[in-house]
C-alpha cells in the first residue's frame, strides 16, 4: 500500500541534494537553503524556489517570497 508522503515526493520530483545549511520558519513558513557543487538552492515549503550564488542572496530572496506571499 502506497503512503500519502512517498505519493507526494514521487509529484514533487526527487529530494533535496546537498548539506542544509540554512532552516527557520520565516513567519510561519518552511524554509531551507542546500548548498550544492558551486550554488545554494532555495527550497519553500518542500518546493523549489531557485538557485543563487552565495547564501546571503538565497536568504533575502526567500524571505522576500514569503513576505509576498503572505
Amino acid at each position: 500500500m502506497l503512503k500519502f508522503r512517498t505519493i507526494r515526493e514521487k509529484a514533487k520530483g526527487k529530494k533535496p541534494v546537498g548539506k542544509l545549511v540554512f532552516d527557520k520558519r520565516l513567519n510561519g513558513v518552511k524554509v531551507n537553503i542546500y548548498k550544492d557543487n558551486n550554488s545554494f538552492v532555495a527550497y519553500i515549503d518542500g518546493d523549489k524556489l531557485d538557485s543563487y550564488r552565495n547564501q546571503k542572496q538565497a536568504e533575502k530572496m526567500a524571505a522576500e517570497i514569503v513576505k509576498e506571499l503572505k
